[in-house]
């Protein structure tokens, strides 16, 4: 192979490599799974509006809870049902669109609201969801269903 073949077929595959990680998006189902036990919680659907994105909980996952409610939450999903409630919101995505942040993130499970940013990863299939407050965090990698 000449070098001048050798380096169009490098440049094809960056730029291959380059759009595959342009067109990941956060947009689409997500199967959530906790981060400290690594069981499956729930689905939850991210969409996009005016740039910025939101993610509704469509489903619990977890035997016995399906009817939870939000009880130790301080704002107005307060004793609300966690199945239908919009725990993500806000996050808008940076100029490369290689993470999303700026919004907020509700772990109904504590009522705690972290601040946010979403970086897909492994082409889109999986999502890696930051929560964090001060130099505290915690990170989850949601399974992508569709």
């Amino acid at each position: 192979m000449t070098q001048k073949k050798l380096l169009a077929a490098l440049a094809l595959a960056f730029a291959a490599h380059g759009a595959a990680q342009a067109q990941a998006t956060p947009v689409g189902l997500w199967k959530t799974i906790d981060d400290e036990t690594k069981t499956e919680k729930s689905l939850v659907r991210i969409t996009e509006a005016g740039g910025a994105l939101s993610g509704k909980v469509e489903k619990i996952l977890e035997a016995g809870k399906a009817d939870a409610k939000c009880e130790k939450c301080t704002d107005a999903r307060k004793d609300q049902p966690v199945q239908g409630m919009t725990i993500l919101r806000n996050a808008r995505a940076d100029d490369h669109k290689e993470h999303w942040e700026g919004g907020d993130i509700l772990d109904p499970n504590n009522g705690k609201v972290y601040k946010l940013r979403l970086k897909p990863l492994d082409g889109g299939k999986k999502l890696e969801v930051r929560g964090y407050i001060g130099p505290f965090f915690r990170n989850q990698q949601w399974i992508r269903v569709e």
